[in-house]
């Protein structure tokens, strides 16, 4: 049974949701607070997240970047439901990395429809992710270099997975660190700087020049996107 977390203030709202969430087979959790959402998602592990954007004691745009961050819950779907319906907003919205944007009012109806959606989705998200001579194998934690199988750490794995399961965007050293190492951590920015190295060392041809990781000055690094390919 899928698990639907909500995080909305309008008691109304909350309870019709819930009713017809639980009416169509899905168990359900939930909060009418932003605070201590990303616990919260650390505590039930849901398998798709309704989010509020505009909640009395937080921002959802915020929560939505703290559940990006972090490498246990980023790829949970997250579905916006909100009265900003500009397409500022929206782009926003989406950019930072909600999968669906829902404007209210909306039909029930068709907010299931879309969350069965995620759900296929979801379950078509690929075990292997391919990019030039590298294959990583999110199953077994196992990656390889032109057939050879690279020695990786465990925090290097998590690392490569991370940013080739993402590519094109650029993170900061501190989403990187959220992410990989996680918030409750003892390590600074130079962290990454080592990690991307020892990574460099491993899969670039001239780690000098990388191909595949490359650093956004100024801000952080990104997974080169026209290297990527995703397999079954």
């Amino acid at each position: 049974m899928k698990k639907i977390l909500l995080i909305e203030d309008d008691s109304d709202l909350f309870a019709l949701l819930k009713y017809n969430l639980e009416k169509e087979g899905y168990q359900f959790t939930g909060s009418q607070t932003g605070k201590g959402a990303v616990d919260l998602c650390r505590r039930e592990r849901p398998d798709l997240i309704l989010l509020d954007i505009m909640l009395p004691d937080s921002d959802g745009l915020e929560i939505c970047r703290a559940i990006r961050a972090h490498t246990d819950f980023s790829h949970i779907p997250v579905i916006f439901l909100t009265a900003r319906a500009t397409e500022t907003d929206r782009i926003v919205g989406l950019e930072i990395g909600a999968n669906d944007y829902i404007v209210k009012p909306f039909f029930v109806r068709e907010l299931i429809a879309r969350i069965k959606i995620q759900f296929r989705a979801h379950s078509q998200a690929p075990k292997t992710l391919k990019s030039g001579g590298i294959e990583l194998d999110r199953t077994a934690c196992r990656a390889f270099l032109d057939g050879a199988e690279l020695t990786l750490t465990a925090t290097e794995f998590k690392l490569l997975e991370f940013l080739m399961s993402r590519p094109g965007v650029v993170f900061s050293r501190e989403q990187l660190l959220n992410a990989v190492w996680g918030h409750d951590r003892a390590v600074t920015d130079r962290t990454v700087d080592v990690y991307i190295l020892r990574l460099r060392q491993k899969i670039e041809q001239d780690a000098a020049n990388p191909l595949y990781i490359r650093s956004v000055r100024g801000f952080g690094y990104s997974f080169n996107e026209t290297m990527a390919t995703a397999a079954g």
